[in-house]
């Protein structure tokens, strides 16, 4: 199957952004050429700018703190594991504590970096980043692969609870729905919300399915239209029968 999300507000539409580049910026900064250190930096630029909400270290504690109050109800319960109870708990006060251990403004330590401040203004000019406009930035990129990982390592640690926090949030955000088998009529599908309170919608499609759904929701309705994968054409709704899972998620 693949899984499409939509975020339902602002707040689960900026974890997702969050969550896809830390995955980024860990994937290209492992690597050692230099062109793959290059989009890394980008990328935690990019997790810079996102992460610039004045409140979102502060709902990243609050969730996690109602989440660990939550587990903490299921104390003694038989039909729960205890081992599993803690080990959830432990990572939830780790989490915690990194993120409130997190003093000032979210990458104010990289704002005060001049050198990555000006890599990061030239590269919003589309070729900007061109080794005649930053020559001490070419010098790096030319610089032993393990040196470069390590400086990027260092720019990266500290944004780290702010990735682990939301981890866990969206790890128990998508576990808290359980999917149900749909069909879309001629590609298309309606729901009425009826006051369901839901923060993410997720869409499951099977492989052999080659149709993309394209979603649209508000307090009132969910629509979803089932479109064809067209690269070159013009997009066109998938005119029959398609079989998915839905899931509500809410915390």
């Amino acid at each position: 199957m693949i899984s499409y999300e939509y975020p339902l507000n602002e707040r689960i539409r900026t974890l997702l952004r969050l969550e896809d580049l830390f995955r980024k910026v860990g994937h290209f900064s492992r690597s050692e050429a230099p062109q793959d250190h290059h989009v890394a930096l980008l990328t935690l630029f990019e997790i810079l700018e996102v992460a610039s909400r004045a409140d979102l270290k502060v709902d990243l504690v609050q969730e996690l703190e109602r989440q660990r109050q939550t587990l903490m109800s299921y104390r003694n319960n038989p039909a729960i594991s205890e081992e599993a109870l803690a080990g959830a708990l432990y990572e939830i006060e780790q989490a915690s504590a990194g993120l409130l251990a997190m003093a000032g403004k979210i990458g104010q330590y990289l704002r005060e970096n001049e050198w990555l401040m000006s890599i990061r203004s030239r590269a919003a000019i589309p070729g900007g980043a061109c080794q005649f406009d930053l020559p001490s930035y070419h010098f790096w990129l030319n610089r032993d692969a393990d040196a470069r990982r390590r400086d990027l390592e260092g720019w990266i640690r500290p944004m780290t609870p702010i990735r682990d926090g939301l981890e866990i949030v969206l790890r128990l955000l998508r576990g808290s729905g359980r999917p149900e088998g749909q069909r879309a009529r001629c590609g298309t599908y309606q729901l009425t919300m009826a006051g369901r309170a839901a923060q993410m919608v997720r869409v499951s499609v099977p492989h052999s399915e080659a149709v993309v759904p394209e979603i649209s929701a508000n307090k009132y309705a969910l629509n979803i239209r089932f479109m064809l994968p067209e690269t070159i054409a013009r997009p066109r709704v998938a005119e029959r029968d398609v079989q998915f899972e839905l899931t509500f998620c809410s915390l």
